[in-house]
This record gives C-alpha cells, sequence and structure tokens, in this order.
C-alpha cells in the first residue's frame, strides 16, 4: 500500500482485517459511541446543521475523515429526527490512477453511492502555487466541490474538518496572520447563492477517527496529493506539533482553544471587524460611565 500515499507522507495503517459492514456500521453508536457519535450529533444539534426537507451533498476525499462523516451522515439519515436527503460527491483533482481506485473500492464496500468527477486541480496548483499548494488547492477544490453540490440541487455541502483542524487554524491565525479568528460549524457561500458549507464533525478528534478508521480495517486514502508529496510540510504541520507539545504541558489546552472562540470578550478587546468595517475600542471609550 505505500504507492497510495505521497512520499513523506504518515500512513493510518489498519490493525486487522476489514470488518464486515455491519460491524463497522454497528461500532458508530457502540464502541465509539462517547467520543465519536456523541460529539458528532452535538455538533449537528447546537448549530443546527441538519433541518428538515435539506438535501446535502457530502464531499468524500476517500481520507479518513471524510469516509467517518460519510457514514455518520448516512446513520443519522436512518435514525435522526428530520427527513432529508445525501448526494455523496467525490472530485478527482488529478489523483494517481492506484488512489482512485482505492476510493472506489472504499465506498462500494462502505456503501457509499458516491458521484466521481474530474478536474484536474493538482495539475493547475502546481503550475501556480509550487512552492505552497495547500491553500491554493483546498480553495479550488471546494470551489469544484460547490459547484457540483449546486449541479445536483442541494442546499448544503458538509465537509469533513474536524475538532483539530478547527483549534489548529485558530491558532494559525494567531501565530502567522495576527488575527482572531476560527473555523465556524457553518457558513453561507457568497459565491453560490443558496447554498451553505456544514462541519459536521466540529466537535470530533482526531485521534477516535483514526482508531474508529483502524479498528474497522478500512486503508483510507492517507496522502493523495501529487503536488504537495516530498515537499517541506506547511505551517498546519508546525501548528500540530505545537499544539500536541502544549498538551503534554497544560491541561485541556486543546479544548481551552476553542472555547476561548465562544468566550470573546468585546470589552476587552483592541479592535474587530463587522460587515467589512473596522473598529476600535476607542470608538466606544468615551461613551463608557465612571
Amino acid at each position: 500500500m505505500n504507492d497510495i500515499a505521497g512520499k513523506g507522507c504518515e500512513i493510518l495503517v489498519p490493525f486487522s482485517e476489514r470488518k464486515p459492514l455491519p460491524e463497522i456500521e454497528r461500532s458508530l453508536i457502540k464502541k465509539y459511541r462517547k467520543h465519536i457519535w456523541t460529539r458528532f450529533m452535538k455538533a449537528v444539534k447546537e448549530f443546527e446543521l441538519i433541518k428538515e426537507g435539506d438535501k446535502v451533498a457530502v464531499g468524500v476525499s476517500g481520507g479518513k475523515d471524510s469516509m467517518l462523516m460519510a457514514k455518520l451522515m448516512q446513520e443519522l439519515q436512518r435514525h435522526g429526527e428530520v427527513s432529508f436527503e445525501l448526494e455523496f460527491i467525490a472530485m478527482d483533482p488529478g489523483y494517481h490512477e492506484n488512489i482512485r481506485e482505492l476510493l472506489i473500492e472504499n465506498c462500494k464496500y462502505l456503501e457509499i453511492p458516491i458521484h466521481i468527477f474530474e478536474s484536474g486541480i493538482f495539475k493547475i496548483v502546481d503550475k501556480i502555487a509550487k512552492d505552497y499548494p495547500c491553500y491554493m488547492c483546498a480553495k479550488m477544490r471546494r470551489g469544484a466541490l460547490y459547484g457540483k453540490a449546486m449541479e445536483l440541487g442541494c442546499n448544503k455541502l458538509a465537509l469533513g474538518h474536524h475538532f483539530n483542524d478547527v483549534i489548529e487554524t485558530t491558532m494559525l491565525n494567531i501565530l502567522y496572520t495576527g488575527s482572531f479568528k476560527t473555523m465556524l460549524p457553518k457558513l453561507k457561500s457568497t459565491n453560490f447563492k443558496g447554498l451553505e458549507l456544514i462541519r459536521p464533525l466540529y466537535y470530533v478528534d482526531e485521534l477516535y477517527i483514526e482508531r474508529f478508521t483502524q479498528s474497522s480495517g478500512i486503508w483510507p486514502l492517507n496522502c493523495a496529493c501529487m503536488v504537495a508529496a516530498g515537499k517541506i510540510a506547511n505551517k498546519r504541520y508546525e501548528i500540530k506539533a505545537l499544539i500536541k507539545e502544549l498538551k503534554e504541558k497544560i491541561e485541556n489546552v486543546d479544548t481551552n482553544i476553542l472555547r476561548s472562540t465562544q468566550n470573546v470578550n468585546l470589552e476587552a478587546i483592541l479592535g474587530w471587524h463587522k460587515e467589512g468595517k473596522q473598529y476600535s475600542y476607542l470608538d466606544f471609550y468615551d461613551e463608557q460611565e465612571q
């Protein structure tokens, strides 16, 4: 399986042979109920991600995160309180043939009815963003997925960003851009009217996604990127390592990073943006009573 991963990528190796599908599905609401199912449902309910009559396009890259999300969305559709439709879409940005075959085989085994479409994004990104391709690639991928979701008549697009992605994004913004903002659980598309992006794995820790994948015996697409393979790791990997180091010294540091985005005190902030306008605390300073 080494030729499935890009050069230098970590490979998520299964603990055993593939388990029967009913056993895999049952483990989501039994074995991993506390750390996966419950946290998935918390995000769905707290942020009102799924509503009656929704038609949701589930973005499936073939990696561990999106494969888990696809199965969770199926379970929610079967056993949830609201009625909604699902479409599973996978964009082929220029995968190696072996990678595409693995994606198709995994979806077939997991009974995920996938729509695969080609975009050729890898070739484009390699030409225009050779040194730091990840940001441009992610942006172009989202655009392609938005377009496909609209084509299928969906009003929502679900992506597999998880808890660790959220806190890493927060720290990336603080340390590298000097801004305090995070990855939101849902947002309305500015370029595709009527389409909303949702992130159902918002509270699910990557550790348990890895454990579920390995215990299921599934080989996910580990590093399918033909552009960034072998290149210097991007800033997100540096932040991931930093948070890991901090967790060894500070209890609940990862949870507290997320909580900080939920407990912003505007009375103790120097400045902020809203609706394209910059504000300073001095704008309201003289209005305060002594």
